[in-house]
């Protein structure tokens, strides 16, 4: 036994292995075994799929809706943005601004010829504008930016086209509340226009809800002639607008009122932070309970194993040496499981898409709906940090989980080990 005497050697090993390895009186403990497996390759492979799609899910929406709002929205607090067109290009030459978009926004009930109607959001946008805003202008689906650019027609998102009926060429009625003043007191403005195109970015919110319309148009149908509402700012890195504040103010030579999309979207993206956290919790248990099953198996074996102990220390063995091959034994396990668990999340985090429309087939009911989770697809976007931290959890649990019945089987005396037996 001098030639195992060192930590982890070839001779320990083979015993570790052979342990593995069930036999017909074994067979329970084996189905143990592999329950503790298969628990940890669902546990990790579980874990890295729901995260990764948590992580794609919140970065989908940041992009998608970065995309179509700005990153920080100027708004005027002394007097109206009349001088929109001066403070757009000054803020353009702030240093890290890339674009600076007057906007006209206002609330319609749009209707189509079918008499079919939606509430919509009309932002009003000049054409050179929307065309650097690739979300819109690199998303039409049917139609062109022809009659927009000449002030002759309006872009309408794909579901509300599709709810009101309408498609590029179709005429789509306005109904606006604050419209004309007349000696009976305000009517509703109603005006139809020409619909140019038809655009799809991806989230079903701003597909069904928004329309885009020639500024100066926009102006004239909200009674805003010569102004904006707003002028959103598009930075080259959104997660430091903190970090343009003060040059913006500055380059504004006015009062303005500044709002970021964290202040805007706090409440929602929060929440979405603590259900990623709480998922990463509960999921976790499914690697534990794996992990228990670990320490009851290796307990079984040790109590089956005791005759061997008691030989194996009669001929040499140190009480660590012992410890060490029911380390082995168990941690095999943790970490064949652990392998297994990664390979089959990044399978299954490549192929997300196709298994989500295999299992909508299947069940023939839509997984993942659009209108509840507003994307048309199932994102999934794998974090090596977070994959890292997965399987150091999982492989920390399982070597957790050997310890005590290692433990155990090592304080054995080769007397003791006969009895125990």
């Amino acid at each position: 036994m001098s030639r195992s005497a060192g930590a982890f050697s070839a001779f320990e090993r083979m015993v570790a292995w052979r342990y593995l390895r069930s036999r017909r009186k074994e067979a329970f403990i084996s189905v143990i075994a592999g329950f503790s497996f298969v628990g940890i390759v669902l546990g990790v492979a579980t874990l890295i799929i729901v995260m990764a799609v948590m992580n794609g899910f919140r970065t989908e929406l940041i992009d998608r809706i970065l995309g179509i709002n700005g990153h920080m929205i100027v708004q005027p607090m002394d007097r109206p943005l009349d001088d929109y067109r001066d403070l757009a290009a000054r803020f353009e030459g702030v240093q890290g601004v890339e674009m600076a978009i007057p906007l006209v926004e206002g609330q319609t009930l749009a209707s189509g010829f079918q008499g079919a109607g939606t509430g919509a959001i009309v932002k009003g946008i000049s054409a050179d504008d929307l065309t650097r805003m690739t979300t819109v202008s690199e998303n039409i689906r049917s139609g062109d930016l022809v009659g927009f650019a000449a002030g002759q027609g309006v872009l309408v998102g794909s579901r509300m086209a599709e709810a009101l009926g309408v498609g590029a060429g179709d005429d789509i009625t306005l109904v606006a509340p604050d419209g004309d003043i007349t000696p009976l007191g305000v009517t509703p403005r109603v005006k139809s226009y020409p619909i140019s195109g038809v655009f799809e970015i991806g989230m079903s919110e701003f597909d069904a809800a928004i329309i885009f319309m020639p500024l100066e148009e926009a102006q004239l149908y909200f009674n805003a002639e010569g102004l904006v509402q707003s002028i959103e700012l598009f930075v080259q890195n959104p997660d430091l607008v903190q970090d343009y504040r003060a040059a913006i103010e500055e380059a504004a030579g006015r009062q303005i009122f500044v709002t970021d999309w964290r202040q805007r979207n706090q409440t929602f993206f929060s929440a979405l932070e603590v259900e990623r956290n709480v998922m990463f919790m509960i999921l976790t248990l499914i690697v534990l309970v794996a992990a228990l099953n670990i320490i009851s198996g290796l307990i079984m074996l040790v109590k089956d194993k005791g005759r061997d102990i008691a030989i194996l220390r009669t001929m040499g063995a140190t009480s660590s040496s012992i410890m060490r091959i029911f380390f082995m034994t168990g941690a095999a396990i943790g970490v064949t499981g652990t392998i297994a668990g990664v390979l089959l999340g990044v399978i299954v985090c490549l192929n997300v898409e196709s298994i989500r429309w295999f299992f909508s087939w299947l069940s023939g009911t839509t997984i993942f709906d659009p209108e509840l989770y507003f994307l048309s697809q199932l994102p999934a976007e794998m974090d090596p940090g977070e994959t890292l931290s997965v399987i150091l959890m999982a492989l920390l649990l399982s070597f957790i989980a050997t310890l005590f019945p290692a433990w155990r089987a090592s304080r054995l005396d080769p007397v003791d080990a006969l009895r125990y037996e």
